[in-house]
């Protein structure tokens, strides 16, 4: 039997910007995507800690560095510049894979989604 599992947590971003003039996704400093172990063009879920919002989108990678972390297209109007928000990706694994897996779970420093040094 495969399981749906939590793989990947980034928790606490806060959007830089929403750009509704773009067709789909969400823009990632690839450090963020590196350290996390996301892939490009990988579907996540989007939680937005301040109004509740849940949407599912796929990553893009942004300028390194930049701490950049934007909705695109029609998301854009799910969040507004400041938000906190939390990035979920999932996996398929065997339930026994399951059992023993430990997720990646990174907390950027707030306000600024950069990793803590």
């Amino acid at each position: 039997m495969l399981v749906n599992m939590m793989r990947a947590k980034l928790h606490r971003l806060t959007i830089t910007e929403a750009n509704l003039n773009y067709i789909g996704s969400i823009t990632l400093d690839p450090l963020l995507i590196e350290a996390a172990g996301l892939l490009d063009g990988e579907r996540v879920q989007i939680v937005n800690v301040n109004n509740g919002e849940r949407l599912e989108t796929y990553i893009i990678t942004g300028e390194r560095g930049s701490g950049e972390v934007c909705l695109n297209g029609p998301a854009a109007r799910r969040v507004q510049v400041g938000d906190v928000i939390i990035v979920i990706a999932y996996g398929m694994m065997e339930l026994e894979e399951a059992r023993s897996f430990k997720p990646t779970i990174l907390f950027p420093e707030e306000g600024t989604n950069r990793l803590p040094a």
